[in-house]
């Protein structure tokens, strides 16, 4: 359970990215449908670790096995294929004065009114949505899954539907998301 919604959070997150965070390819606020059909298809690709056409647990377990080995090569400055106290030293001192950075960022964000809240609601949405991007129910998203599920969410932030999403549609659909996400979060729950 937890490995697919792991996939589908990953996945959540980059099929969002095509409305929600991109403007249009030609680098105006405006995205055209087919800007967003081309860097779906761009995303699963990239998504897509062994080249089999789907997204799957085989795809996660392929992508963490790469993370790993560029967190290992990281850590191992000298390259000698084993890490020393003193490179394990290192990597902590640079993580905690990195954790003191944003820190320090995100409070004076937060002094002058600019800080983003996030609000720990790690994959939940975003499992759901690919839940219902897997429309044949065989714990992978095809292709064809993911372009549906990437034009459904430009359909639904298109507000006008006229074929293109403006920053002002990208506002009030990120708007109306946090909207019912509040909502959830604020009833109670059922047992």
């Amino acid at each position: 359970m937890n490995k697919k919604i792991s996939l589908f959070t990953l996945a959540a997150a980059l099929v969002a990215v095509p409305v929600l965070a991109a403007p249009g390819a030609d680098g105006n606020a405006v995205q055209t449908r087919t800007e967003a059909q081309a860097k779906a298809a761009q995303m699963f690709a990239k998504m897509d670790a062994n080249r089999d056409g789907k997204l799957d647990a085989a795809d996660r377990s392929a992508q963490h096995a790469e993370r790993q080995a560029k967190m290992f090569a990281s850590l191992d400055a000298d390259g000698n294929g084993s890490i020393s106290k003193a490179e394990w030293d290192k990597h902590g001192a640079d993580r905690a004065a990195k954790r003191a950075e944003r820190g320090e960022n995100r409070a004076e964000a937060r002094k002058a009114g600019e800080g983003k809240r996030h609000h720990g609601m790690r994959g939940g949405h975003h499992g759901m949505m690919m839940g219902k991007a897997d429309t044949d129910g065989d714990k992978a998203i095809s292709q064809a899954e993911f372009q549906t599920a990437a034009l459904a969410r430009f359909d639904a932030a298109d507000a006008n539907k006229d074929g293109q999403v403006t920053a002002e549609e990208r506002r009030a659909q990120r708007g109306a998301w946090r909207a019912k996400r509040g909502a959830a979060a604020a009833a109670p729950a059922s047992e």
